[in-house]
């Protein structure tokens, strides 16, 4: 039987502990949990940099999966399997919420919809699949320009255009807010893209751990804040439904 090649091994778990963790680890935290010598780590990561499955932070230099390694990771997953897999949980989203409900996945440097469940009452709404929606404003792309990697180059790349005089394009600004969306696993917009008009967001995740998209709702700002701020049963909801597809992904439990 022909030998596994160490190196690989070790590559494959250095990957594995990234994909797992819920914020970057330092080359210290990386090589202690291995059981490596940091110049055998190091060394590694160093060749992951290089190939783009691995990110380096320049502030902190912690070290964080790459978007070489999430485009290779999502193209397992066809869209309409996430939405097959959501259609449940999004259905049942609308009505405990009242509101409309969207999925959405990275396409194009903005927010493809791929899903949309109506609002549950008997107003005019017009279907809006296919659609696009920006990343730095929505909460939809907020969400993915926090998860992942990819999307947020785009965004950092992107024109970020002021929708309102509550829109955040400043980058020190609107990394403030990808800091927070990761914090607190969901991401708001109060009248940032339309006026009058709020929503709440939060990822959804493969097998992998992997980012593969976001689930939302959206609707008038009075009824989905409460005092100016977004009504906590909501934002939970949203992410309860975010964890449900997740799961059905294979992603287990957050």
């Amino acid at each position: 039987m022909a030998r596994n090649i160490q190196s690989l091994e070790r590559a494959a778990a250095m990957l594995r502990l990234l994909a797992g963790g819920e914020r970057r680890l330092g080359l210290s935290d990386i090589a202690s949990s291995l059981g490596l010598a940091k110049g055998t780590a190091h060394g590694i990561l160093r060749t992951l940099q290089q190939e783009g499955f691995v990110e380096q932070d320049d502030a902190s230099g912690r070290y964080q999966l790459g978007a070489e390694l999430l485009r290779l990771g999502t193209t397992y997953l066809d869209v309409h399997e996430l939405r097959a897999r959501a259609l449940v949980w999004t259905d049942d989203l609308a009505r405990s919420s009242g509101e409309s409900v969207y999925l959405g996945v990275l396409h194009q440097q903005g927010v493809l919809i791929v899903h949309h469940v109506f609002r549950p009452d008997d107003s005019r709404q017009v279907l809006e699949i296919g659609a696009m929606q920006p990343l730095h404003s929505t909460a939809l792309g907020k969400v993915l320009s926090a998860y992942d990697p990819v999307a947020h180059s785009e965004a950092i790349d992107a024109d970020r255009k002021a929708f309102t005089d509550r829109t955040v394009c400043d980058l020190d600004g609107f990394e403030h807010i990808l800091d927070m969306t990761r914090a607190r696993g969901y991401a708001a917009d109060v009248e940032e893209t339309w006026e009058g008009v709020a929503s709440v967001a939060a990822p959804i995740h493969d097998r992998r751990r992997m980012p593969v998209g976001s689930v939302g709702i959206t609707g008038a700002v009075e009824r989905l804040c409460r005092d100016g701020e977004l009504r906590p049963e909501l934002i939970a909801a949203v992410r309860d439904c975010a964890r449900a597809v997740s799961r059905d992904l294979g992603a287990g439990r957050f």
